[in-house]
């Protein structure tokens, strides 16, 4: 037998990619404690029973849309079928939590991901409103391909198992579509993309600036075309070479690696960059590792393996259910008629990606004011309701808040571009702040009415822009008032109360007041 045949014999590391899978599963772990810890803190003021959006009055509306209980679970399979009281949302999102804190700190296998990817799915199909974004189906998306990283039974770091060849290849299929649908969309929606003005306003209009995205703006006009050309570089460019030669490979996952970090550095995305970087990791192999990791680690994921029958199988298994499923997003990436962020199948196993097809020119935001005073007068003093992350306060520094996702200020970002009636949970959340709820109130950054409610709620919509650097005021924004989004409402308002109970919103004892 030659030395090469032999099961203990070295393998080239540019071919094996045990360091790949830890480094992955690592990262997809932090991105699972994000999304988990972001659905502790807000899932029950948001769809609770008692919620924005109750999940149980969804729940049995999609039970009549789909005609039965069975077919809505299909279209629909979260595990709240079951139970989704507001026990059981936090339990759901306490042990996804729980699970993703084992995953980050290097323990996984086939069981613990799966069931991470089955939790966080049931949050997604419940979530409604708030877990409408693209990064939610590639989570579930990601988190399905990396059950079949790892062994059945196995939770070590580093396994006697190697990763599954195929699963890498795919991990670099959703690279490649992650990116190249962004490109796409921007290329096809909007004419600042394709002249190379996009970074003139992206970083003031983005749904969530942060500290650096002034430092970002003002910078020179010829730096923001660059920026965008190095954008173009990374979605429309690069993907096509994460399939191709070794050193072609590596320089294509770098730029989109490094390519994310600038996103973060310049806006809060949610966890969308961190996890965006996560199928680009499939592109380095064990070689690239061991040149920047630990030398303990590096000895640990060189000690000798077994190949597995099983994952092998499972491997080319996968391969093929995600090669039918591509179908229909691949006609899409290519379609002049592209659609973005939508799934093909009720498991969201495969599906189209982008960001930003569109770029807003100024940035609009809806504030929610309170008084005290006998009436909505112009004269009267009204309080703003600050917000986690939206700007509010002139004065107030932009926060870094990603990778957690304050979800009240995103739809709000949303709806400032639309009207009540395109969001009518607005007017459900003027009521919950006109009676002071505590589940409401831990959505905003602050309650300008501590000891008792307000007498009216409004909500105005203003025009804001990044004050200069340096300015006298000292002042990050500045800001025009456009006019009335909701007019002034009170508890006893006959109109409110009739449009709160067409949605099933208002208690039985505030209809009777």
């Amino acid at each position: 037998m030659n030395l090469g045949d032999s099961p203990d014999a070295p393998q080239d590391p540019r071919r094996t990619y045990r360091l790949t899978r830890f480094v992955i599963l690592r990262a997809l772990g932090f991105v699972y404690v994000a999304a988990f810890f972001s659905a502790l803190r807000q899932i029950v003021p948001l769809v609770g029973a008692h919620g924005l959006l109750p999940i149980g009055t969804f729940l049995e509306h999609a039970r009549v849309y789909y005609g039965s209980t069975a077919s809505a679970w299909y279209h629909l399979p979260t595990l709240f079928w079951f139970n989704h009281s507001d026990a059981a949302l936090l339990a759901v999102s306490s042990f996804g939590l729980a699970l993703g804190c084992v995953v980050l700190a290097g323990f996984a296998n086939a069981p613990i991901m799966a069931v991470l990817w089955a939790l966080y799915l049931s949050i997604v199909h419940g979530g409604q409103d708030w877990y409408g974004y693209g990064w939610e189906i590639q989570l579930g998306e990601t988190g399905f391909l990396a059950i079949f990283l790892c062994p059945l039974v196995d939770a070590r770091p580093f396994p006697r198992r190697d990763p599954p060849l195929p699963v890498i290849w795919l991990f670099r299929w959703l690279a490649f579509r992650i990116m190249l649908g962004a490109g796409l969309i921007k290329l096809r929606g909007d004419s600042v993309w394709r002249d190379l003005t996009a970074l003139y306003y992206h970083f003031e209009t983005q749904p969530i600036p942060n500290p650096l995205s002034r430092w970002f703006h003002f910078l020179p006009r010829l730096c923001l075309r660059m920026g965008a050309a190095f954008n173009h570089i990374a979605e429309l460019v690069a993907p096509w070479f994460v399939f191709g030669p070794r050193v072609a490979r590596l320089i294509a996952g770098a730029v989109i690696i490094v390519f994310q970090f600038t996103l973060i550095a310049g806006g809060n995305l949610s966890f969308l960059n961190y996890l965006t970087i996560i199928p680009a990791l499939a592109c380095f192999d064990d070689a690239f590792w061991a040149k920047v990791m630990p030398r303990a680690l590096v000895r640990r994921a060189s000690m000798p393996t077994e190949p597995s029958f099983c994952m092998g199988i499972a491997g080319w298994a996968v391969a093929c259910l995600v090669a039918i499923l591509s179908v229909r997003p691949v006609a899409n990436l290519f379609s002049s008629r592209q659609i973005m962020n939508t799934s093909f199948d009720p498991l969201e196993l495969v599906n189209t990606y982008g960001a930003f097809g569109s770029v807003g020119r100024e940035r609009l935001n809806v504030i929610f004011e309170g008084s005290d005073d006998g009436l909505p007068l112009p004269t009267a003093v009204w309080k703003p309701y600050p917000y986690r992350a939206l700007p509010v306060d002139l004065e107030r520094r932009p926060v870094q808040i990603a990778p957690y996702q304050p979800r009240l200020d995103w739809q709000m970002w949303f709806a400032s571009m639309a009207s009540p009636e395109q969001y009518p949970w607005t007017v459900h959340l003027v009521w919950k702040l006109l009676h002071n709820d505590p589940g409401a109130l831990s959505l905003f950054g602050g309650n300008p009415f501590p000891n008792r409610p307000p007498r009216y709620i409004r909500a105005t919509l203003y025009r804001y822009r990044f004050a200069p650097p340096g300015n006298p005021e000292g002042r990050w924004w500045n800001r025009d008032v456009l006019g009335s989004w909701l007019p002034p409402l009170s508890v006893d308002d006959p109109q409110l109360k009739r449009f709160l109970a067409a949605y099933g919103w208002l208690p039985a004892t505030a209809g009777s007041n």
